[in-house]
């Protein structure tokens, strides 16, 4: 076709388009060849040919493709529409920004949820019912109480320890949560990386080790603070006990934080699933991490200043 003949066809048929922005340019058995813009067409020679105009290398999606690699394809080159083709390269269809827009909202939905251990979309949440919203949250509640008897059975094997130095429990909720927390940002930012394909598997590896030294620095400098605390409720030693488990909770936070979104990715869960998992886990190793580190130092002192 001529840029002439082309403006007349687009004319015959943008009232039912869904948009003309970018056309594609197919040969007899519908094969795409090309896209051009409908800026280029306005602008170009009326006597020029498409073939002139057109760029043969369009970026396009196979029509097996997962919607939200889709989406995610059209963000990267910032597409107006993305054309779809079927094995053999024939056009399809095409899937417009909006349509994009639409289904990386309803993915973001759903990643929210689950973070917050929700199993599934609940709809509008105004109008969805109590027995909806119970099913909904009722089975991570119930799996997480049985994953942090793991935390009491810490406490009950370190019983003695505690008895004789009772400052110890000031401090538990103190270091735990800070594992948690620090462990919820390491896995918050790897969930996002993997969802929007920064990182993936091979680059594990790089990420610990850097991810270690980050950790490393964060609990020494959250260990200088609590140290302050544990000799004023206690003595030198309380505060040495509390900023070794300081830095080893924060560090092993941070690890488990980083890992547990690949280890879901590699067998094909949801990286958003492991956010419920990382405080019961978190909790678990903190208690048994402080209170074997007190064992070991504070094993000689009957008793401890309060």
């Amino acid at each position: 076709m001529s840029v002439a003949q082309s403006l007349a066809y687009l004319r015959d048929e943008a009232p039912d388009a869904e948009t003309i922005y970018q056309v594609y340019v197919i040969d007899d058995e519908r094969r795409l060849l090309g896209v051009v813009s409908l800026r280029d067409l306005i602008l170009a020679d009326l006597n020029k040919t498409i073939e002139d105009l057109m760029t043969s290398d369009v970026v396009s999606a196979d029509v097996g493709d997962d919607q939200e690699d889709i989406a995610k394809k059209i963000a990267r080159y910032d597409l107006l529409a993305l054309p779809i083709i079927d094995e053999i390269g024939v056009l399809i269809g095409i899937v417009t920004y909006d349509d994009a827009m639409d289904v990386v909202s309803a993915e973001a939905t759903d990643d929210i949820h689950k973070s917050a251990g929700v199993s599934t979309v609940i709809g509008n949440l105004k109008d969805a019912s109590i027995g909806l919203l119970y099913r909904k949250r009722v089975f991570w509640l119930v799996l997480l109480v049985f994953g942090n008897l793991f935390s009491g059975a810490g406490i009950a094997h370190f019983e003695d320890i505690i008895a004789a130095n009772i400052v110890l429990v000031f401090f538990l909720p103190l270091l735990v949560d800070s594992g948690g927390n620090a462990g919820s940002q390491s896995a918050t930012l790897m969930v996002r990386a993997l969802a929007t394909g920064e990182v993936v598997m091979r680059d594990w590896l790089h990420l610990i080790g850097r991810e270690a030294l980050v950790a490393l620095a964060l609990g020494c400098t959250m260990a200088a603070a609590v140290s302050v605390l544990g000799y004023v409720r206690g003595d030198e030693t309380v505060a040495l006990v509390l900023a070794l488990s300081m830095v080893s909770i924060v560090m092993i936070g941070c690890m488990i934080g980083m890992s547990l979104p690949f280890v879901l990715s590699k067998f094909n869960f949801d990286p958003s699933a492991s956010a419920p998992l990382i405080t019961s886990v978190c909790d678990a190793t903190g208690v048994v991490t402080y209170l074997f580190i007190a064992s070991r130092l504070l094993a000689d002192l009957s008793v401890v200043p309060v």
